[in-house]
C-alpha cells in the first residue's frame, strides 16, 4: 500500500488502546537501511513480507532469503483468513485487497529455485577465508595462491581449481616461498582439509559457471513493479557460515558494480538479511569492519540493507548506528543479556513520552512493534506502538507444483540451470603436468638407449619465468653417478601429475569430461 511516496507499515494504537495514525516508511529514505529485531514467533517474517510487498508495488527490485520455507507465499495470491481481516479491520485498512506479486525463485542447490553461483575469484581470499574459518597463516597462504593464478594467468572457477593450485603450492612451497613469501605446507595442507570439508557440506555447488549477475537481481516487470528475489535457504542453513558467507558476497558484487546514484527517490534495490547474526558472530575485526564499510557507502548505491535478527545486540554498534529505519517487535527479558537487549533496543529510538519504551517491548503482542523511521530531513521520528498491517499475498508457503509453475515462467530460466565447465587452472595444471611427465619419460628413454642428449627441455608456469623453449647448441653436463638434476620445474610438474593422478575419482572424471556433477 503507498500513499505520496511512503510505504504503509501499520497504524500506531495510542495508550488507551485507540487507533492513533498511519505508519510509514518515506521511500527516499528506503535506501538509508534498517533493522527488524523480535524474539521467534512475534511477527518478524510477517514484517519483512509486507516491506517486500510494498518496495515492488513502488517499482523497487528486493532480495531475501528464505530461511524457514514460509516466505515463498508472497508469489500467490492471499487469503481472506479471519485474523487477517480482523487485523485490517482493526487498523481501518479498507478495502482489504489481496494479491500476488512478481517472484524469482534462487536456490544454491538447484532444488527449489534457479542455481545461483560464483567463481572462486570472485569470491575472493577474504571470504573464502571467513568460509573456511581459516587462521591468520592460512589466510596469507590464500592470498598467496589468488596472486599466482592472477600473475600465472590460472582462473579459479570452482574449488577443483584451488585444489590443484594448492597442491601445486604444496609440493614447490620452498621455491615459492622465495618469490611470494614464506609458504607453510602444513597451512595448505589445512587449507585443503576444510575444501573437503566444504565440498561435502554442498558449497562447491556454489562455486563455478554461469555466475550470477547482479542485473537478474534487479529486474522489474512490464507494469513497473519490482521483481522480489527469493532465496531458498532452509537447507543451506545447514551451513550457517555458507549462508553468511554467500550473503555477504552478494552484498559486496552490489557495493562494486553498482554505480553511485547519490540519493534515488526510491532505492534501486532493497536487500533483506535475514539472521544476521549468523554474519557476525566470531567474525574478525577486518570483515566486521568490511561489513561496517560496505553498509556505509552502499547507500549511495541506492541500495538499501535491513538486517532482521532476535536480538538487536547482534549486530554491532557500528554498524547499527549506520540503520536509521527500525522495527521492533517483542523481547522477552528473562536473562542478563536479554534485559540488556531491552535496554538497548529502548535506548535507540527516539523517546515518545506516552510510554516506557523498555516496558512496552517485553510486553508487545505477535503482530505488533515499536516503529520509528526516517521523516523530514533524515531525522527518526518518534517511536509509535505500532499494529503492523497484514500481507496481501499468501500468509504462509506455495505448494511444490506451484512453485514450479513460477520457476517455468521465470525471466531467468534456461539461463542458470546448466552447468558450464570451462578451461581453468586445474585443466591448464593437468595438461602441463602431462605435458612434462612424458618430457620426462622420453627424456629417461633415450637415456637408457644410451643415446645423448645435447640440452634439455623445461617449461614454466605462465608469468613465472620463460616460455617453454629448449636449450640447443650445450652438451649435457657429465654425470660421474649416472643421474643428471631436473629443473625445478620439472620436478614440479612430475609431482602435479603425480597428485592429480591420484586425486578422487570422481573429480578426475568431471575434470576430463565436464560432466560429472553431484
Amino acid at each position: 500500500m503507498l500513499q505520496q511516496g511512503k510505504l504503509y507499515i501499520g497504524t500506531s494504537r495510542k495508550p488507551d488502546d485507540s487507533i492513533n495514525k498511519g505508519e510509514y516508511l518515506e521511500l527516499k529514505f528506503g535506501n538509508r537501511h534498517g533493522l527488524i529485531t523480535g524474539a521467534t514467533g512475534t511477527g518478524k517474517t510477517v514484517t519483512l513480507q509486507i516491506l517486500a510487498e510494498g518496495f515492488s508495488n513502488a517499482g523497487v527490485p528486493v532480495f531475501c532469503a528464505d530461511v524457514k520455507g514460509d516466505l515463498s507465499g508472497i508469489g500467490a495470491m492471499g487469503d481472506p483468513k479471519d485474523f487477517l481481516v480482523k487485523r485490517a479491520e482493526q487498523i481501518g485498512l479498507q478495502p482489504y485487497d489481496f494479491q500476488e506479486f512478481p517472484v524469482i525463485f534462487w536456490d544454491l542447490y538447484g532444488e527449489k529455485g534457479h542455481r545461483v553461483r560464483t567463481t572462486v575469484s570472485e569470491m575472493g581470499p577474504l571470504l573464502l577465508s571467513r568460509l573456511m574459518n581459516a587462521s591468520d597463516a592460512q589466510e596469507g597462504v590464500l592470498n598467496i595462491a589468488f596472486k599466482i593464478a592472477d600473475e600465472g594467468g590460472l582462473p579459479l572457477l570452482d574449488l577443483k581449481d584451488l585444489q590443484a593450485l594448492l597442491n601445486y603450492m604444496g609440493e614447490n612451497a620452498s621455491e615459492l616461498s622465495n618469490q611470494f613469501g614464506f609458504i607453510s605446507k602444513s597451512s595448505v595442507g589445512s587449507i585443503q582439509r576444510e575444501l573437503l570439508i566444504l565440498e561435502q557440506q554442498g558449497a562447491e555447488n556454489f562455486f563455478g559457471e554461469p555466475a550470477l549477475k547482479i542485473t537478474d537481481i534487479m529486474r522489474t516487470t512490464n507494469d513497473g513493479r519490482g521483481a522480489i528475489s527469493v532465496l531458498a535457504a532452509d537447507k543451506l542453513m545447514m551451513n550457517p557460515r555458507l549462508y553468511a558467507t554467500f550473503l555477504l558476497w552478494l552484498l559486496s558484487e552490489l557495493f562494486e558494480e553498482l554505480p553511485e546514484v547519490g540519493d534515488p527517490d526510491k532505492p534501486k534495490l532493497v536487500f533483506f538479511f535475514d539472521e544476521a547474526h549468523l554474519l557476525f558472530n566470531d567474525a574478525p575485526k577486518v570483515l566486521v569492519e568490511r561489513v561496517e564499510q560496505v553498509v556505509r557507502l552502499i547507500r549511495s548505491k541506492g541500495v538499501g540493507v535491513y538486517f532482521v535478527t532476535q536480538n538487536p545486540l547482534d549486530v554491532p554498534e557500528t554498524v547499527l548506528a549506520q540503520l536509521g529505519n527500525r522495527v521492533q517487535h517483542a523481547l522477552r527479558a528473562y536473562s542478563p543479556r536479554e534485559q540488556k537487549a531491552v535496554r538497548t533496543a529502548a535506548d535507540t529510538f527516539r523517546p515518545n513520552p506516552d510510554f516506557d519504551c523498555a516496558a512496552v517491548i517485553t510486553n508487545l503482542g505477535t503482530g505488533e512493534a515499536l516503529v520509528s523511521t526516517l521523516e523530514g530531513k533524515g531525522s527518526p521520528s518518534m517511536v509509535e506502538r505500532t499494529l503492523i498491517r497484514p500481507p496481501a499475498s499468501r500468509l504462509g508457503p506455495l505448494t511444490e507444483a506451484e512453485r514450479q509453475n513460477i520457476i517455468n515462467v521465470s525471466p531467468v530460466r534456461g539461463l542458470y540451470d546448466e552447468d558450464f565447465d570451462r578451461e581453468s587452472a586445474y585443466e591448464i595444471l593437468s595438461k602441463r603436468a602431462a605435458q612434462a611427465a612424458a618430457q620426462a619419460e622420453a627424456k629417461e628413454a633415450e637415456e637408457q638407449a644410451g643415446e645423448e642428449t645435447s640440452g634439455r627441455s623445461r617449461w614454466t608456469l605462465p608469468g613465472f619465468g620463460d616460455d617453454a623453449e629448449e636449450t640447443s647448441g650445450k652438451q649435457a653436463r657429465p654425470r660421474s653417478s649416472g643421474y643428471q638434476r631436473e629443473t625445478i620445474m620439472e620436478a614440479a610438474m612430475k609431482s602435479v601429475a603425480r597428485t592429480v593422478a591420484t586425486q578422487v575419482g570422481r573429480a578426475l572424471v568431471r575434470g576430463i569430461l565436464g560432466s560429472l556433477r553431484r
